[in-house]
């Protein structure tokens, strides 16, 4: 049983029609110690980094015990950039802290008319190999939305452009992180979803 949490970051329904026709079988865990049980985690994300203030405390310790008990954890936009140690956007407001470094704000390109937020479709390079990206070719294309981003690190297994280079898909272990949206991005966004769940056994 997949965990997906709900704290409400805005996106749950559109990963929860996704993993419907995936025909995955999860639930959204009302306490945390509910997480115990999962046999994978989902942190799904849309809007301010400041959301993830609500993951805090019990939540947070919860997520971490699964994690470090071999879990595997699925960050999505938002939840892909609480994995890191913060971000500049909510300075206040610590990650999850499973992989080091900040995120940081785009600047775009003004010149190139790359506007921030940075919204639409983009196609990721894959600079090594990847269980979360297996079977996608180099150059699939997939859908964001998001001012904040990543740096690009070791972690990083998906990169992307907009008017600087920042990681688009990272993966350490048993944990990964897309910035963008799987569940909006159609045929690739799906596969991305079936990788990550057969790493949950």
């Amino acid at each position: 049983m997949i965990a997906l949490i709900d704290y409400g970051a805005g996106n749950l329904t559109s990963v929860k029609k996704a993993l419907v026709s995936l025909g995955t079988e999860f639930s959204i865990p009302a306490s945390p110690e509910d997480v115990a049980s999962a046999s994978g985690i989902i942190v799904p994300g849309v809007g301010h980094f400041a959301v993830t203030g609500a993951l805090a405390g019990p939540w947070q310790n919860a997520i971490r015990r699964a994690v470090d008990g071999g879990t595997p954890l699925l960050g999505i936009c938002v939840g892909m950039q609480w994995l890191f140690e913060g971000s500049d956007e909510a300075p206040g407001v610590p990650g999850l802290g499973v992989l080091p470094g900040r995120v940081r704000r785009l600047q775009g390109d003004m010149a190139a008319r790359l506007k921030v937020p940075h919204v639409g479709w983009n196609a990721i390079s894959m600079p090594k190999p990847s269980r979360l990206l297996d079977g996608l070719d180099s150059g699939a294309y997939v859908y964001f939305t998001h001012s904040y981003a990543a740096p690009v690190t070791d972690n990083c297994v998906g990169a992307t452009a907009h008017g600087e280079a920042f990681a688009a898909a990272v993966e350490h272990g048993h944990v990964f992180g897309v910035q963008f949206h799987p569940e909006k991005s159609s045929a690739a966004g799906l596969r991305i979803l079936r990788n990550f769940l057969g790493t949950c056994a």
